[in-house]
């Protein structure tokens, strides 16, 4: 079993946040999912620039901190779905607040990526 090298620290509220949802795709996964994007398919279809094996680990990964269900139907082929758990409904504020964070902040980012002056009020 894997050992970590650095423990959690259960007092930092932020070390568990990082912990949880800490990576590049994860806010994007349950954002689609909150939508109604429920089938692997989909949300690879949905989140631009995500692999099928990042998704697949990224979704183990919520599955297992519970903020992600899934139903597996016994059809052939096999479908899955995965839908927000109480946990994971907790979460969509957030990432509303982040995402409302971030569409204001994408003309600022594209000024200092592009290499645009910035204008500094004297």
């Amino acid at each position: 079993m894997y050992q970590r090298k650095i423990p959690i620290d259960y007092s930092c509220g932020l070390s568990i946040a990082m912990e949880v949802v800490g990576s590049k795709w994860k806010f994007c996964i349950l954002d689609e999912i909150s939508k109604g994007a429920t089938r692997p398919r989909d949300l690879v279809k949905e989140i631009n620039g995500i692999s099928k094996r990042v998704l697949q680990n990224q979704l183990k990964e919520l599955e297992m901190h519970d903020l992600l269900g899934k139903i597996v139907y016994s059809e052939v082929p096999l479908r899955v779905e995965y839908y927000l758990t109480p946990a994971g409904e907790t979460l969509m504020p957030l990432i509303a607040a982040v995402n409302k964070w971030g569409e204001g902040y994408a003309p600022r980012l594209k000024e200092i990526l592009e290499g645009e002056p910035t204008t500094v009020p004297v």
